[in-house]
């Protein structure tokens, strides 16, 4: 669940504040710089399917404790795919790349849909104080 500072943001059309506000919490939470990257990849490829795919605008919330950050997107877009971005796409196929990306980048995925939208959740572990992982 979001913690209290978890941060905000609602878009429709511009993504470079969605990729820059992920960018700043992810470094900011201790997140390498590559591991950031991969981050904000992920959250731009979900937020790209709002766009794409409803005619809502998305909300994102981004929140971090000491173990991993967390980027939610919630729009009211629907995937009734269940296995949707776990399967390797077609190299043919049309879509499904940007979610199966973001599984292969995230620690984590939660994906839950219904008929009052659809809620991502990508997690990303973060190093531990002492060095390991």
């Amino acid at each position: 669940m979001p913690t209290n500072d978890a941060m905000y943001h609602t878009y429709r059309s511009d993504l470079s504040e969605v990729r820059a506000l992920v960018l700043e919490r992810a470094r900011e939470a201790g997140l390498a710089e590559g591991r950031a990257s991969d981050l904000v990849l992920a959250v731009s490829e979900v937020a790209a399917n709002t766009l794409r795919h409803t005619k809502s605008s998305g909300t994102l919330a981004i929140w971090h404790n000491e173990r991993e950050i967390v980027c939610e997107i919630r729009d009211e877009g629907t995937i009734t795919d269940p296995l949707a971005g776990q399967v390797r796409p077609a190299p043919d196929a049309t879509g499904g790349h940007g979610l199966w990306l973001v599984y292969q980048v995230c620690d984590f995925v939660e994906l839950n849909s219904d008929s009052s939208g659809t809620t991502i959740r990508m997690h990303m572990a973060l190093p531990s104080p002492n060095g390991g992982h």
